[in-house]
């Protein structure tokens, strides 16, 4: 009979034992998918066949139909906390110049890409949208921020994202999306980072890609297309 219990003892500790390594094991793929969502890697230049659309639902303001800032400020003017709210999120607007409007004009200013090491590459952007030639150089395996500067007029401009799908002798190999938010008009420009990429690296990385970036709001508006070209190369371009 002591052996027997034994034996029974011996078994529970063995599923117990199973048991933790098999939470251990589902905490620990878990964490490290996040983490892996959390650092650049190679594979963001990896061929990819996601939709081109964004929509990650992380609007920060829900505007219903669109109208004019003075409509915004008159539908919830018994709302005293959040007549206050809105008025704090308008800001500095002046309502006698732009509060009869309807469409935001969301202009942007510079484009802006930020390596550790090197001086800042700044981009003007053509009006046309199509930049000639290429664009700038790359180096393979850098790490890099795209930031850029944009004034908002005449409304709120609601949901604003930002996509970019980039190909290499016609296959798609990145994409990238971007819920950047929700913005009133103001004087002062806004200027916002897009997270770190890392370019690929290797002889097949090298070369010239093809790519196209786009902002629109949640009206389905693009207030920028820009079709351009770039270069990945061994080392940075002398400046």
């Amino acid at each position: 009979m002591a052996s027997e219990d034994k034996e029974k003892e011996g078994v529970e500790e063995g599923n117990d034992d199973m048991e933790r390594k098999t939470s251990n094991n589902e905490e620990g793929d878990d964490g490290g998918r996040a983490g892996f969502r959390r650092h650049p890697s190679e594979t963001s230049f990896n061929a990819t066949d996601q939709d081109d659309e964004c929509d990650d639902g992380s609007h920060e303001m829900q505007l219903g139909h669109q109208c004019n800032l003075k409509e915004q400020l008159e539908k919830d003017k018994d709302d005293e906390s959040l007549r206050k709210w809105k008025e704090r999120f308008l800001g500095s607007v002046d309502f006698e110049t732009i509060g009869e409007t309807l469409d935001p004009e969301v202009k942007f200013l510079q484009l802006s890409i930020i390596s550790p090491g090197r001086l800042d590459i700044v981009l003007s952007i053509p009006e046309d949208g199509k930049p000639k030639a290429s664009w700038f150089t790359l180096k393979e395996g850098c790490q890099y921020n795209l930031t850029f500067s944009f004034k908002v007029g005449n409304n709120i401009v609601s949901g604003l994202k930002y996509t970019k799908n980039v190909w290499k002798t016609g296959v798609k190999v990145h994409n990238a999306k971007e819920m950047i938010g929700t913005f009133s008009p103001e004087p002062d420009p806004y200027t916002h980072v897009m997270p770190e990429e890392l370019t690929p690296s290797g002889l097949f990385a090298r070369g010239s890609y093809t790519a196209k970036t786009r902002f629109v709001d949640d009206d389905n508006k693009c207030h920028l297309e820009i079709n351009y070209t770039f270069d990945i190369r061994k080392e940075w371009v002398a400046s």
